[in-house]
């Protein structure tokens, strides 16, 4: 569309997203515990990946006063892929407005090169460490607030040598769904789905219009956060 416009269709939602500006959502038929209940007067949200791209500019987005900076080499450091390191990142921050996570690695290899080492790293990384941060992340949010994880489009969208990354962007999405079917959760549950982000496109010496800046993409996080209803999964990228 001309005017920058993003449109997703996704669990009987209707997103809407504007390239400048912030994202608004119109609810169809679906009824979910929603964002009626959304994170007001935030005072401390955990950025777990805030040393990359667009976890920095979701730490901007936020307000680095409302912020707890974490990453494997920065701020309060964690491993994702070690439940004994998450476990001690929330034993250390308490009790938290809002969990954002934008960390989590897989690799994109051609069928042939893929290796064991491969598969075992990614699952490890970027699907079981965003379910453990769920898992290990949601008792110190405080009821009402929200977690908020990151798959991308390659979940819908597969080409060559994306098989473990389609494959474990869809297990987040499809975890997202599952927990928010739990009633026992009081806290929302959801996603974000970026597609190409046009700093990594100019990195790879490609057209950078194809795809919608980090800044972009981080308010649809903030979005998610704040209103997204559980068990969403909202893109952010040019459709």
């Amino acid at each position: 569309m001309g005017d920058g416009r993003l449109v997703a269709h996704r669990d009987g939602l209707k997103q809407t997203y504007f390239a400048r500006g912030a994202p608004t959502c119109k609810r169809n038929s679906v009824r979910r515990r929603s964002g009626k209940a959304k994170v007001s007067g935030v005072s401390k949200i955990v950025v777990i990946g805030a040393a990359g791209l667009i976890g920095g500019e979701v730490v901007k987005a936020l307000g680095e006063r409302d912020c707890i900076r974490a990453s494997r080499n920065s701020g309060e450091r964690v491993d994702i892929s070690d439940p004994k390191s998450l476990a001690a990142l929330f034993d250390r921050v308490g009790g938290v407005d809002g969990i954002v996570c934008t960390g989590g690695a897989a690799r994109y290899k051609p069928w042939d090169q893929l290796t064991d080492e491969d598969w075992t790293f990614s699952l490890a990384n970027k699907l079981l460490g965003q379910v453990n941060v769920v898992r290990y992340g949601i008792k110190s949010v405080r009821s009402g607030g929200a977690i908020t994880l990151t798959t991308g489009l390659a979940a819908q969208f597969p080409s060559p040598g994306s098989a473990i990354i389609t494959t474990v962007n869809a297990a987040v999405e499809a975890f997202v769904r599952a927990a928010a079917a739990e009633p026992s959760l009081a806290v929302r549950v959801n996603a974000v789905s970026p597609g190409w982000v046009s700093e990594t496109l100019q990195a790879m010496g490609r057209n950078p219009s194809d795809g919608i800046p980090a800044a972009e993409v981080a308010k649809v996080v903030v979005h998610q956060l704040h209103e997204g209803a559980t068990g969403s999964v909202a893109p952010a990228s040019k459709i």
